[in-house]
């Protein structure tokens, strides 16, 4: 069935109502540099045979909570009852199992890291399918592949409502969009369900920067990303959003080396690949990717959003990522798309698994991965602490503040009680 995915979106490129969408412009400059051959040719290292199994996955306690809980500080995986994911194309998941470069349009949703559906975990790891252990009920997985440009509805996306070629600036979009679809769906009860939101934007505004400094600049970046939040905290109940940290962009550019038939990556991120080494505009995008990193960290390491039934999480375990190699030190392209840019299968469980073993470490605590050349283990919910880590340190040293006020209000009052007394 391959082939009629890739035959739509084939024809969806001479699709007059696609030609103003950047992204598929980029994709359509990109293929024009290959040959038929090259366009055609089949690689079946970067796809996942239909009989592939993972060794099963189990914890000691894998129940849920014995009633639903009203703290967002005791949430165990079993209580999460919907899952979604807002983004670009890394979450579309698009060409992730591509078996040539006209299948990079196909958008693979339903193996995507955060909330891919597909099959079960033995099939492909995915944080939804991961907590789908835990809870079988769980709603939201994506269940499908979609094109990219063409119209999907939810029964195909589930509550994947990423798109594919978006900046930080159309996040509060697609969270308006989220907050409405979480609503009015049918399944969900909105008020009571505990929902797990996973959102991973800014890397498209990297590779825009050069284009219009000002609309990717590091400020908007952080607006829009607060808009969005600051919508869900005031009108969604009942949420822990998992906001994962960017990546360290710079060393995509290797990527390209070992192959270089990947044209695609110039054109999606034309703003990294071009630039010479050692050039002032390359040291300015690296430069302009840690101040996205500082200023993310900067944001969220307060308890700004956070409340009882409500808390925002920075998961950091991609804030310094290598890509993987071999052990000759080359790329593994193994787990990069035909773009040489996007994650193949292979990619997104890392970052599943990744992401997964954020959730259930506490801050300080967390896994930052240095590379993804050996692969992530899972990690199980302590016996000790079987819920997701949401509370701020900044929570931690409001209460600890408070309580040494309480002491000293204490102090004083026993020393009145005292002098009252005559007894000091």
């Amino acid at each position: 069935m391959e082939w009629l995915w890739i035959a739509v979106a084939t024809c969806m490129l001479a699709s007059p109502s696609v030609k103003g969408n950047d992204w598929w412009w980029e994709y359509e400059e990109g293929i024009r540099h290959y040959s038929q051959e090259a366009l055609n040719k089949e690689f079946p290292e970067k796809t996942r045979p239909v009989s592939f199994r993972h060794p099963s996955f189990h914890c000691p306690d894998m129940s849920p909570s014995p009633s639903v809980p009203s703290s967002v500080e005791y949430v165990k995986a079993a209580d999460i009852k919907v899952i979604a994911a807002l983004g670009d194309s890394l979450t579309t998941a698009i060409g992730a199992n591509a078996t040539n470069v006209l299948g990079i349009p196909i958008e693979f949703r339903h193996v995507s890291w955060s909330i891919g559906g597909y099959g079960s975990f033995q099939e492909a790891i995915t944080l939804a399918n991961i907590i789908k252990l835990f809870n079988p009920n769980l709603l939201g997985a994506a269940p499908g592949k979609t094109v990219h440009g063409m119209q999907a509805p939810v029964t195909e996306t589930g509550f994947n409502l990423a798109v594919t070629g978006h900046n930080t600036f159309n996040l509060p979009g697609q969270t308006r969009h989220l907050i409405d679809t979480l609503r009015s769906y049918e399944g969900v009860n909105f008020e009571e369900d505990w929902k797990l939101l996973t959102i991973l934007m800014g890397m498209n505004d990297i590779c825009d920067y050069c284009k219009d400094k000002s609309l990717f600049s590091v400020d908007n970046f952080i607006h829009y990303m607060t808009v969005s939040l600051e919508m869900l905290m005031n009108e969604v109940p009942r949420m822990i959003v998992n906001v994962v940290q960017i990546l360290p962009m710079q060393t995509l550019r290797e990527v390209q080396k070992p192959t270089p038939g990947c044209l695609l990556q110039r054109s999606f991120c034309s703003c990294l690949i071009e630039p010479v080494a050692r050039s002032p505009e390359l040291r300015e995008l690296v430069e302009v990717n840690l101040e996205f990193q500082k200023r993310l960290e900067g944001l969220l390491n307060s308890d700004r959003f956070f409340r009882d039934d409500f808390a925002v999480i920075l998961q950091p375990f991609l804030k310094h990522a290598d890509p993987p190699r071999l052990p000759s030190g080359k790329i593994d392209m193994t787990f990069f798309t035909h773009d040489c840019f996007h994650f193949t299968i292979k990619g997104h469980e890392e970052l599943a698994k990744g992401l997964w073993n954020n959730m259930f470490q506490p801050e300080g605590g967390k896994m930052i991965v240095s590379s993804f050349s050996d692969p992530i283990s899972l990690i199980c919910p302590s016996m000790e602490h079987p819920y997701i880590f949401t509370r701020p340190m900044a929570a931690n040293s409001g209460r600890s503040h408070l309580r040494s006020q309480a002491a000293v209000f204490l102090l004083l009052l026993l020393h009145v009680v005292l002098a009252c007394l005559g007894l000091v």
